[in-house]
């Protein structure tokens, strides 16, 4: 196992390095003057030199590149002028806040889409098979952005009785069940869209287990249908669901974007909408490596945690 970890770090590099490239490449191909932005009304042609000569600009672009993958290698993300603050201190803190939410929401997803997906399986063709697919494509055709606003309108706006916006209570709180309040609406919203997916997905790989001989025999042999069921066919079934809760989990840190901006969550996504309205590159630069670097080392756990459950793919 220990060479197979081995193997997909050494995979990983180059993808990470790639991914590099191409935050560097988008942020720096983006149209405007990163000085004027800064300086605004203070941008006289001197101090946009300043600023340009102390953030490198005035370097070639594969010289800028390099000196960027220099210092963060050093663990120097730069430092964020409208912040006033180092980059890597308010990527760590927005990124907490968004670790919270798309872990909850990966939870609740994987939870309750593995479980419709089995019980649609097990049921294929009943009723509780037509509802559970039923509810399974509207939560895949509602737009995310949309469901949240509905649920603010409803639990908070009407029912009042979760909040609509914020991690914590604006007049104090800050404890475990005030953030738990403020999780519910966000990691619900988020987790709709996967849970039908991984919910699908669930439901196709339980049948295909279930139609396989071992699976008659053990049926044949009079083995208790509860654990033909989750002892044998669900444990088969796990190698081709863990890769789907891999992807699920990079779509929940890729949804956090707009997820944080309905809810006003604090967390890295509604960092880099700000970043980027403000055209805080270097911040952007670090906050989107770190989000693609999270997705890689996820999908290289995905890999390990399936290996385990079938050694035939460590060969």
């Amino acid at each position: 196992m220990g060479g197979y970890i081995l193997k997909r770090l050494a995979y990983a590099v180059p993808v990470i390095i790639g991914l590099s490239i191409i935050v560097f490449g988008i942020m720096a191909a983006i149209p405007g003057s990163t000085a004027l932005a800064i300086l605004g009304s203070f941008a006289t042609p001197e101090n946009v030199e300043r600023v340009n000569r102390e953030l490198g600009l005035d370097l070639p672009i594969w010289q800028q590149y390099f000196v960027w993958v220099g210092n963060i290698l050093q663990g120097d993300f730069g430092h964020s002028y409208i912040l006033r603050r180092p980059v890597l201190d308010e990527i760590l803190e927005r990124f907490s806040a968004t670790l919270i939410l798309a872990g909850a929401s990966l939870i609740l997803c994987s939870i309750f889409g593995i479980l419709a997906g089995v019980v649609s399986a097990v049921r294929q063709f009943g009723w509780t098979d037509r509802i559970v697919t039923f509810f399974v494509l509207i939560g895949i055709s509602t737009p995310a952005f949309w469901l949240g606003l509905l649920f603010i309108l409803i639990f908070a706006v009407q029912l009042r009785v979760l909040p609509a916006s914020g991690m914590y209570a604006v007049y104090g709180g800050g404890d475990l069940p005030d953030l738990l309040r403020h999780l519910i609406l966000p990691a619900v919203t988020l987790a709709i869209v996967a849970t039908g997916v991984i919910a699908r997905l669930t439901r196709a790989a339980m049948l295909e287990v279930l139609r396989q001989d071992y699976v008659r025999t053990a049926r044949a042999k009079g083995l208790d249908e509860r654990k033909v069921i989750y002892r044998h066919a669900f444990k088969a079934a796990l190698v081709s669901i863990i890769p789907v809760i891999g992807i699920q989990a990079g779509f929940v840190m890729g949804g956090a974007v707009y997820i944080e901006t309905v809810f006003q969550w604090p967390g890295i996504g509604a960092m880099l909408v700000n970043a980027i309205s403000t055209r805080d590159i270097i911040l952007v630069q670090g906050g989107v490596l770190l989000v693609a670097t999270t997705y890689v080392l996820i999908n290289l756990l995905t890999d390990v945690a399936q290996a385990l459950l079938d050694p035939r793919l460590k060969t």
